[in-house]
């Protein structure tokens, strides 16, 4: 069945557990938060910009970070979150879309979000080319981001095709 012209909507998740400390830097957002206890993964492994690719994937229906950037890809060991966003992006476009705007809720007791915000919504939105808006909660102490064990985020995308 076909809806042209129909707005399109995705959600992503992602999650990764804190690492030793001073093991690695804390890439969130598409920052760099110095001082900050950085977290495990293949990639920088910043929660914000993966949960965002997801979404775009799943609103387009064209699979996951998985399929797209899964560990079976040495040559993005380390890759950046704003790396992957930006060709999540191009990945959307050529299937035929076009990007109205991510929303993205970080889930964690730190960092605080909200006092590097606005520097990271500029920098993802700059990497997808379509607004993108960054959040933060806490869980009250509840489950693996509230115990301190690693940070969550949850992403919604919209898009619509094109023709």
């Amino acid at each position: 069945m076909d809806f042209p012209g129909m707005p399109r909507t995705g959600v992503g998740v992602d999650v990764h557990a804190f690492a030793a400390e001073g093991q690695r830097e804390l890439w969130l957002g598409g920052l760099l938060w110095p001082g900050e206890v950085g977290l495990e993964g293949h990639s920088d492994a910043d929660v914000a910009c993966h949960a965002a690719c997801d979404a775009l994937f799943s609103a387009a229906g064209i699979g996951d970070l998985g399929v797209h950037f899964g560990t079976d890809r040495p040559e993005l060991a380390g890759a950046s979150g704003l790396t992957l966003l930006g060709e999540a992006a191009r990945l959307v476009r050529a299937a035929g879309f076009e990007i109205g705007n991510v929303a993205i809720q970080v889930i964690g007791n730190r960092p605080r979000i909200g006092s590097r915000r606005a520097e990271a919504q500029e920098v993802m939105t700059a990497a997808v080319d379509a607004p993108m808006s960054l959040g933060g909660t806490t869980t009250d102490g509840l489950g693996l981001t509230g115990r301190g064990e690693g940070i969550a985020a949850i992403a919604t995308a919209v898009i619509r095709p094109v023709n």
